[in-house]
């Protein structure tokens, strides 16, 4: 098997990552996230239509009735919408918002549901959803740093860290709204780029107790080269799942295929050149891996 030298572009890696962490920070610092209406706060209408509804045209009905920004979405069949209107609005605007959809059209529109999102709500959300994050990346630290050696720990955690800010980067640079879809995949990338990096991480565990006199970076090399074919099948038959619901899913989980997509090819990324880069700026070495010998198996060892 021809090994492939991954580390001999570490460099170039680090580059590359500081200059996606660099655009996403500076996107979320100055132009923030689109957050959805989980997070801000407004109002949920469901309608039903007697014939297949025609999303454009109820736009333009709506912006004509003036809701501005109201978002319109597929939900279920073509005959079932999903409206939401943005913080300002009520649930008392549901019978004269469906008034202005019944003159619009020819046919019957019945109300299914209003739901009402309060601003206090989708700030505790917000608040929640970033603990969540926080609480995992902590479990996930210390579990690595029990199960192999806190070098590895902390080497995961910045790749899982290095994934979350490059997809939040992607939503903020791309204004995608943001909600609790996001959220979920968010949190789903994480354990994939984790469950991706574990693979690799006793890959190189084994091989630094097993190839003793090997370099640290040949090490490293030949644990990546031989994770490498499960790594692309795992990744590779995930996307295309990932394509298909982004394609032909509909609007209502559009954003959340795009996250597992775009956290998926990351992930896939940092699980090569970023956790594997930190361990080498680490210095880690088979010292740090060797199984600790018991002093009464070592006096056995010297009894004649």
């Amino acid at each position: 098997m021809k090994i492939i030298d991954f580390m001999g572009q570490r460099k170039m890696a680090l580059v590359f990552s500081a200059i996606l962490l660099a655009i996403s920070i500076g996107s979320l610092a100055t132009k923030q996230l689109n957050w959805g209406l989980d997070f801000t706060g407004g109002t949920l209408v469901e309608v039903h239509y007697s014939e297949t509804a025609d999303l454009t045209a109820i736009r333009k009905t709506l912006g004509a009735e003036g809701y501005a920004g109201a978002i319109v979405v597929s939900f279920g069949t073509d005959k079932d919408v999903l409206i939401r209107l943005p913080k300002g609005y009520s649930d008392s605007e549901g019978a004269q918002l469906l008034a202005g959809l019944q003159r619009a059209y020819s046919g019957n529109v019945e109300l299914r549901r209003i739901e009402f999102v309060g601003p206090q709500v989708g700030d505790e959300l917000r608040e929640q959803g970033g603990l969540a994050m926080l609480l995992a990346l902590g479990l996930v630290m210390l579990y690595i740093a029990f199960r192999f050696q806190l070098k590895f720990a902390v080497g995961a955690v910045v790749a899982l860290v290095h994934d979350v800010l490059v997809v939040l980067g992607f939503f903020s640079v791309t204004g995608v709204e943001f909600d609790l879809t996001v959220l979920a995949a968010l949190l789903a990338v994480i354990g994939y780029s984790l469950n991706d990096t574990i693979v690799v991480s006793d890959r190189i565990r084994e091989n630094f107790r097993k190839l003793r006199k090997t370099d640290p970076v040949e090490v490293i090399n030949i644990s990546l080269t031989e994770t490498l074919g499960r790594t692309l099948v795992t990744s590779l038959t995930t996307m295309l799942v990932l394509v298909a619901l982004a394609v032909f899913g509909g609007e209502m989980i559009n954003a959340f295929a795009i996250a597992l997509l775009v956290g998926v090819f990351i992930g896939t990324y940092s699980s090569i050149y970023v956790a594997a880069n930190a361990l080498l700026m680490m210095g880690v070495s088979k010292e740090d891996l060797m199984i600790p010998v018991k002093e009464g198996a070592e006096q056995e060892d010297l009894t004649p």
